[in-house]
């Protein structure tokens, strides 16, 4: 009886832990989108896609979330095959030196049920910094294609100084501020068995007519 007791006295939230799940960021349908000004004459817009790691996420509580990405620097694209050069070399990305970024989150705050700002180390070019993520969740839900997995997306940005990263060439032609966003899609890195819709139940039988 004591047991019993003491069992309804604990927080619901003790009861939630194995509400998490982890879930593996899906490299196609995952990228990320940087924005500089090119010698405040326009923006330049450069993608990098294949990234790579795991989100653990329960949307009952967003502060049990984790992030751990790997971004390949080397695949930075800003459509055209000089600026890649250019952006890739030692003096800048250094993506041989250096060919990949790394994020690890260390916190999260909720802001409400679909919006939170994580907190994490980004690790670029051998220097790590911490920076804030502005994050939306879009949707966790049952993926409509076969094999029909659990599924989570999300859209982040945030804004960084280059220069914190020790990356500073380019001055006259390069500005500081780099503006990121994320879309990134995570699938749920279990059996797909276990996320099966459930089967819908049988129509009542009709009532005999009553005599």
């Amino acid at each position: 009886m004591r047991s019993l007791c003491l069992l309804a006295l604990l927080p619901a939230t003790a009861f939630a832990r194995d509400t998490a799940a982890e879930y593996r960021l899906d490299p196609v349908h995952t990228r990320v989108m940087f924005a500089i000004s090119h010698a405040g004459f326009s923006n330049a817009i450069g993608t990098v896609s294949g990234s790579t790691g795991t989100v653990v996420f329960d949307p009952d509580d967003w502060t049990r979330a984790r992030v751990d990405v790997r971004i390949p620097i080397a695949r930075a694209d800003l459509g055209d095959a000089d600026w890649n050069k250019a952006t890739l070399a030692k003096s800048l990305l250094d993506a041989e030196g250096h060919p990949e970024a790394r994020f690890v989150s260390t916190r999260v705050e909720p802001v409400d049920a679909t919006h939170a700002r994580v907190y994490g180390d980004l690790s670029l070019r051998g220097v790590t910094r911490e920076v804030v993520l502005d994050v939306t969740l879009n949707a966790a839900k049952r993926h409509p294609m076969p094999p029909f997995r659990r599924t989570v997306g999300f859209s982040a940005t945030t804004k960084l100084s280059r220069a914190d990263f020790g990356i500073t060439a380019w001055k006259s032609v390069i500005g500081d501020e780099v503006e990121l966003r994320i879309e990134a899609e995570a699938t749920y890195d279990g059996k797909a068995d276990d996320d099966t819709a459930p089967a819908t139940p049988p129509s009542p039988s009709p009532q005999e007519p009553t005599p």
